[in-house]
């Protein structure tokens, strides 16, 4: 997905909840569906958290493309990730994120 693309999507009301936004728009003709994934560094300070992060949301959001979601997405992280755990990603923090990304698609 282009940043253009990205751009016009975030400018869309999102459906969001606590800890994130997803926006989402009917694909282009003749596209498959595209993913964009938005976690700051500002936000997941350590590389392995935010990798960890994005690999859970591109699984979860594909796996929904593939079902029953047939539209373009955006997903973005609004606040900050481990703030009792020193900026860790705990597993049961994980499980809260997961859970929160379900509910939203």
């Amino acid at each position: 997905m282009n940043s253009a693309r990205i751009s016009d999507l975030l400018k869309t009301r999102p459906k969001a909840n606590e800890y994130w936004g997803m926006y989402a728009a009917g694909i282009q003709k003749d596209a498959q569906p595209d993913l964009g994934i938005a976690v700051a560094k500002k936000l997941v300070k350590r590389a392995v958290d935010r990798n960890r992060l994005k690999r859970m949301i591109r699984a979860l959001v594909w796996a929904a493309q593939s079902t029953s979601l047939s539209s373009d997405v955006v997903v973005k992280l609004k606040k900050p990730v481990g703030r009792q755990t020193r900026g860790r990603l705990r597993k049961k923090e994980k499980e809260l994120l997961r859970s929160q990304i379900v509910r939203l698609i």
